[in-house]
């Protein structure tokens, strides 16, 4: 018994010697981060939001949403493109840790839950899923975006903006005493 088990043991270091080893996947992760966004999310999430709410002007309302099959369907593409960023963002070289994956996977399911809106060419369900995938990315903005542009900005002394021309000032003044409504 000891000799058969030790047999197959030996059998078995024999044969994980003998197999190739699995290649791990190589991942080109070469653009920063900014390209990324400008590059990838940025006009797949335009593309999606275009195509929801509404515009209301003196004449009247009206509808952002798509009236063509290839409207849907860029609307379609563009939550979809947002989907997959969030997998991109992910990848070993573009995540930031696991908050920025938190961040980057409920993009992800929120770009879904767009994407099926499109799919169903509901524009109420657009709207507002559309309005849930704007908010992750304020969010992961506010965490990774924003104290970066601050902290470049109280590094740097820039000279204060120039006085408003005099008109202006008079027309804010003016603005600002009005009582409301008028």
């Amino acid at each position: 018994m000891k000799r058969s088990v030790l047999l197959l043991a030996s059998v078995g270091v024999l044969l994980a010697a003998c197999s190739k080893p699995v290649p791990q996947p190589k991942y080109d992760t070469s653009l920063d981060m900014k390209e990324l966004m400008g590059h990838l999310v940025d006009p797949g999430s335009w593309a999606f939001w275009h195509a929801t709410g509404t515009v209301v002007t003196a004449d009247g309302e009206k509808s952002n949403a798509p009236t063509t099959q290839d409207g849907w369907d860029a609307a379609e593409s563009g939550a979809t493109e947002v989907m997959q960023a969030g997998n991109i963002l992910q990848l070993p070289g573009n995540s930031r840790g696991p908050e920025f994956d938190a961040f980057a996977q409920d993009l992800i399911v929120k770009a879904k839950a767009a994407r099926e809106a499109a799919e169903a060419k509901d524009p109420k369900a657009m709207f507002d899923t559309g309005a849930a995938m704007y908010q992750v990315c304020v969010d992961c903005h506010a965490k990774y975006v924003m104290p970066a542009y601050i902290a470049i900005r109280d590094k740097t002394k820039y000279p204060p903006l120039p006085d408003w021309p005099a008109d202006v000032k008079a027309a804010q003044a003016k603005f600002n005493t009005a009582p409301a409504g008028k």
